[in-house]
């Protein structure tokens, strides 16, 4: 390579490659995984690195076995954040839409980002229960009134919402595109962009 080809690479106009874990909480059918993948489109097409840790594919692929107790949606979380910590460390803009029900596993992934010197945001899609349960993108509400499945995050098991976000987006009174421009609002104004 060339200076002149690396001065291209990395002079002004480049994309950044910092690096950094936005985590999207919020309950079943809130919007968090088409926001994150609106946000993903976006800033690929920017050309930074991104990855989106979904949390259905987590739970096929690196979380097999979990149940739904509180202990295994702890161990779920803990596997996640450990993964996109790796990631955003080496440059990828990480973007988690996973539920993560309770403060004290999102605060514990926190604290692995904060320990590694690791960007990350919390951001919380406060979309009300009743309209995730109309929307119901995959069945479970109708499941868990018919008395299919139990242990539903927020209507028969706890949702500890986060008291203070870095950013809250309420999905319900936004369009995708307007809440995925309000996240990348807030990651260019923090510098993780």
């Amino acid at each position: 390579m060339t200076d002149s080809q690396e001065i291209r690479m990395t002079g002004p106009g480049a994309p950044h490659n910092r690096g950094a874990t936005v985590w999207l909480t919020g309950l079943p059918s809130a919007g968090k995984t088409t926001i994150a993948y609106a946000l993903a489109g976006r800033l690929r097409a920017e050309g930074h690195r991104v990855e989106v840790l979904d949390g259905d594919e987590i739970r096929e692929f690196l979380s097999a076995g979990l149940g739904f107790s509180r202990a295994d949606r702890d161990t779920n979380v803990q596997r996640i954040g450990f993964v996109a910590q790796l990631l955003a460390a080496h440059g990828v803009t990480v973007l988690v839409p996973v539920i993560a029900p309770y403060t004290d596993s999102r605060e514990a992934v926190r604290k692995r980002h904060q320990e590694h010197g690791t960007g990350y945001v919390e951001v919380h899609v406060a979309t009300p229960v009743e309209v995730c349960s109309a929307r119901d993108v995959k069945g479970l509400y109708a499941k868990q009134a018919a008395g299919e499945i139990s242990g539903l995050t927020g209507v028969d098991d706890p949702y500890e919402a986060p008291l203070e976000p870095d950013l809250r987006i309420e999905a319900h009174r936004s369009g995708v595109e307007e809440s995925a421009a309000e996240l990348h609002a807030l990651l260019t104004e923090r510098g993780m962009l």
